[in-house]
């Protein structure tokens, strides 16, 4: 097994960025609906969360309202919670993937590691390409870090 190159690269989106804040509140804008309410999404996008129950087996249900009107319901079963370090979820309505989050405390900072692995190459091109998931990635993590600057100076006032 000299190779170990992984054969899921045909169907992975994968991400990572330096968010300036520390991990417990990267953590905190992650798993409290109220939070997550604000950030979540590609840009133009408002949610709805039904239920989000952070642990593993506890239920992710929201409702992404996109800026021409559609609602998107998803659903996800959240598999591993490890406190400031990772969650990882399994998004059970369609498209099926699991996404893997990582969190790592770089002192001040925390450095988030996203991993979305899709069910085929043929869904994750289908996705990629429909709904520009690759994009709408990025565009989430960006307003995250938008969002963790509000939320670190309603935390220091």
């Amino acid at each position: 097994m000299a190779n170990m190159k992984s054969n899921t690269e045909d169907r992975e989106i994968l991400i990572s960025k330096l968010l300036d804040a520390p991990v417990e509140l990267v953590w905190e804008a992650w798993t409290n609906a109220e939070h997550i309410a604000n950030w979540w999404g590609p840009n133009g996008f408002t949610n709805t969360i039904q239920t989000m129950n952070v642990t593993p087996g506890g239920e992710w249900d929201l409702v992404m309202h996109g800026p021409d009107g559609t609602d998107y319901k998803n659903k996800s079963i959240f598999k591993e919670v490890v406190l400031h370090k990772r969650l990882v979820y399994e998004h059970v309505s369609a498209p099926k993937f699991t996404a893997t989050i990582d969190f790592e405390e770089k002192g001040a900072q925390t450095l988030l590691k996203w991993h979305m692995l899709f069910e085929t190459a043929e869904e994750f091109v289908r996705v990629v390409k429909t709904f520009k998931a690759d994009e709408g990635l990025k565009q989430n993590v960006e307003k995250l870090g938008v969002y963790l600057s509000g939320m670190k100076v309603r935390n220091a006032g």
